[in-house]
């Protein structure tokens, strides 16, 4: 049995993942959409740049916050943006060929399997989880899920 204070944070996780998903599913057509009218690189460039002057105002009002600590980073990490690129990529793709929930369901269905595996591995600072018949059974039923969605 959950404590209520335990609920609560796990309630605020949900909310939070909901509210995540939403604005990938909401970013995802946008992106295409401006794909379709001026090109990948174009859409994957306007994008990042939307999203680098949406970050900027809270770091200029919060005074650059750690951003002076970059430098600490290890070196892997500064690759983030480049898979924000092929996350783009891929969804500009995607969309005008399966549709934005079948796209949707596909990428997802990749974030499950690499979840899956820096979880067991606990590579990349993920917690280390085993992979028990649980989590197995829940990733066949999101690849029959994306396989069924793309049929």
């Amino acid at each position: 049995m959950m404590k209520a204070g335990n609920v609560q944070s796990f309630i605020l996780i949900v909310l939070i993942g909901v509210i995540g998903g939403v604005a990938v599913g909401i970013q995802a057509p946008l992106s295409s959409g401006i794909s379709q009218k001026l090109g990948v690189l174009e859409s994957i460039f306007i994008v990042h740049l939307g999203g680098a002057v949406a970050a900027l105002i809270p770091l200029l009002i919060y005074g650059g916050g750690k951003l002076s600590q970059w430098r600490e980073l290890p070196w892997y990490a500064l690759g983030a943006g480049a898979f924000g690129l092929v996350v783009i990529f891929s969804m500009s793709y995607m969309i005008p060929r399966v549709g934005v929930a079948t796209a949707l369901i596909i990428l997802l269905a990749g974030q499950l399997f690499i979840g899956t595996v820096l979880d067991y591995f606990g590579w990349l600072g993920a917690a280390q989880k085993s992979l028990d018949a649980t989590r197995i059974l829940g990733l066949a039923a999101v690849l029959l899920g994306a396989w069924l969605s793309v049929k």
